[in-house]
């Protein structure tokens, strides 16, 4: 008997759900004797022995596509060097006593590092396992992948959130607010922040100024274009990556607290830039922090964004039962006119620990706005709708009955 183990680790998207779907159902549909255990809050479920057993859910798993957040729970957890035999010993171990052979790890840059090395570990102990990464992260920078699940739809929801408060601040902006700043999620990579790109047309412009953390800032440079978009549209609307840095290459707003991976945390970006504006410029503004609204907006994510997390969960059954390990289902763009799309198989050694930033040719020459080039690698992945169930004019988003293991 062989059994599976699946779990979620790091930020959730509204998506990551329905790639657990796609794990789960093609396990089912491809051999019915494999039961799959899902780790509560990531692999530190497998570590503390807390594993949901699917096969005493009595709800419909298709629940899963509908639901935003983790399911299961995820966790931010980095497991030891391979030095650590005792540490792996013990996890297989764990594996062992459930029988599992198959092992899904849902996540990232930093969970496809999770997922190497349990790979690398069974290989090295003996322990017949297919470990397999499956993509997924808001924030686009995983190397190999065209494109990673989850950014899709954020990118769908800054360019909507920035164009709705582009047309609020444009009503008001003659006797009222002159300049709004949209702080977005984003350290390394700008994805996110210029996914704002879209909220613009040939015709008319909603985000004036994008701030990026592959551009260091310029505040001169900023604060001009800031006082020429007044002049010119009467007001500007500014969408700022969290990661931006200052012109010495320093993070311009960040805490001295750090995660277990060693990531400094974020936030404050805003209201930091705002004061700037406001003691340069003497301007009206007004900030807002997207935040985790961003990645859990599952009422506005994009359909493509949804075909794509249910696919990679596919192919991962198909890399397991083939005896792949070390491996992750990879996008691959076929073309942008019409757009197609197919998956691949990227090596977990070349994605591992790696962050893919945005092109430069995707970066105007001013630095503060997107490239039609850059566009049009963003515009296929927010295409489609696909709405959730609402019950008494909110999503439904019913949960499934979760039954941890024996």
């Amino acid at each position: 008997m062989k059994n599976a183990f699946y779990a979620q680790s790091g930020g959730v998207t509204s998506v990551i759900n329905m790639s657990a779907y796609g794990v789960i159902s093609e396990l089912s549909r491809l051999d019915k004797s494999i039961n799959v255990y899902a780790g509560q809050n990531g692999i530190v479920g497998l570590l503390e022995n807390n594993l949901y057993d699917l096969s005493k859910t009595k709800k419909d798993l298709s629940l899963l596509k509908d639901s935003p957040a983790g399911m299961f729970g995820s966790c931010r957890y980095k497991l030891p060097e391979l030095t650590e035999k005792e540490f792996y010993e013990d996890l297989f171990k764990r594996l062992d006593q459930k029988s599992i052979r198959y092992f899904f790890y849902n996540g990232g840059n930093d969970s496809a590092d999770t997922c190497l090395k349990v790979a690398e570990a069974a290989k090295d102990q003996g322990y017949e396992l297919s470990a397999i990464a499956v993509p997924k992260t808001i924030d686009n920078d995983l190397a190999v992948t065209d494109n990673c699940p989850g950014f899709g739809s954020v990118a769908k929801y800054i360019a909507t959130s920035s164009k709705e408060a582009s047309l609020d601040i444009r009503s008001m902006c003659k006797t009222s607010t002159k300049v709004f700043i949209l702080e977005v999620m984003g350290r390394h990579a700008g994805w996110i922040a210029a996914s704002a790109e879209l909220a613009n047309s040939s015709e008319d412009t909603f985000v004036h100024k994008i701030l990026l953390p592959e551009v260091q800032l310029d505040k001169d440079a900023f604060l001009d274009g800031i006082q020429n978009d007044v002049k010119n549209y009467g007001y500007s609307v500014v969408v700022a990556s969290e990661g931006l840095k200052n012109n010495d290459g320093n993070l311009y707003a960040a805490s001295d607290s750090k995660d277990s991976f060693g990531h400094t945390q974020l936030g404050g970006l805003a209201p930091k830039l705002a004061q700037l504006i406001n003691n340069e410029l003497k301007l009206k503004y007004h900030w807002s922090v997207s935040d985790y609204l961003q990645r859990s907006a599952r009422h506005l994510a994009s359909k493509t964004d949804l075909e794509q997390a249910f696919a990679v969960g596919v192919h991962a059954v198909k890399l397991a039962l083939s005896g792949e390990t070390g491996v992750m289902p990879i996008i691959k763009r076929v073309s942008n006119n019409p757009y197609k799309w197919e998956i691949g198989t990227g090596d977990l050694k070349d994605i591992a620990n790696l962050e893919k930033t945005l092109p430069k040719e995707y970066i105007s020459e001013c630095g503060f706005r997107i490239t039609s080039e850059g566009k049009q690698y963003l515009s296929p992945l927010i295409q489609g709708e696909n709405y959730p169930e609402f019950l008494n004019g909110v999503p439904k988003y019913e949960q499934l009955d979760l039954f941890l293991s024996d």
